[in-house]
């Protein structure tokens, strides 16, 4: 079983930066796309970053230009780098991993949170 840790949640100020880790145990991370969302409070969980196995790269419209996606396989970790922060970036960050070989097999972490704030 495939377990997936997010790492690196905290208090921030508006304007700061954040590192979010996702770790997933298999050797095989680059079959996978991994994917981060954000739920913030009261609201549905939203897709905000992705990481896809072919190397390519998306972000949602609210994070272009300020989060970057970037996997290092070897290490089987996903990072997400969080600049110029605002406060509507509050919120719980879930990391996905998600393979479709030779099945489908998709794994979320419980969650780290980061909390955007002055």
């Amino acid at each position: 079983q495939v377990q997936v840790v997010e790492s690196g949640g905290g208090l921030v100020q508006p304007g700061e930066s954040l590192r979010l880790s996702c770790v997933v145990s298999t050797n095989l991370l680059s079959m996978y796309n991994v994917n981060w969302y954000h739920q913030a409070p009261g609201k549905q969980r939203e897709l905000v970053a992705a990481s896809f196995s072919s190397g390519a790269t998306n972000y949602a419209d609210s994070v272009k230009g300020r989060f970057a996606i970037l996997r290092e396989n070897l290490k089987r970790t996903v990072y997400l780098q969080m600049n110029s922060l605002k406060v509507e970036d509050t919120g719980i960050y879930y990391c996905n991993a998600i393979t479709w070989t030779p099945q489908e097999r998709n794994y979320w972490g419980q969650g780290t949170q980061v909390t955007v704030s002055s």
